[in-house]
């Protein structure tokens, strides 16, 4: 899978993490979308290199889809605990 690829799934990663959790964010969409593509490629990653499972074959893999969002997810997170949760 190509890096617009990768971006695309980012994209998509990114709303989900944003439906899975809910909420203002300091960034806004932008931000939102961002940290969606960052997480996308650093879930492919830590997925291929500690899991053993390289994840740039095929854009419709389960796999792919649950490191991308997980990725997304855990910089979701540290996001709002680094920059302010606006659930308050």
């Amino acid at each position: 899978m190509g890096i617009i690829g990768w971006i695309i799934l980012g994209l998509a990663a990114g709303a989900i993490a944003k439906l899975l959790l809910p909420g203002r964010d300091p960034g806004g969409f932008i931000g939102t979308t961002l940290i969606g593509i960052a997480g996308s490629f650093i879930g492919g990653w830590l997925s291929a290199r500690f899991l053993d499972r390289p994840v740039e074959k095929h854009f419709f893999d389960l796999y792919t889809w649950g490191a991308a969002i997980g990725g997304s997810l855990v910089l979701l997170i540290g996001y709002r605990l680094l920059f302010g949760n606006s659930r308050d």
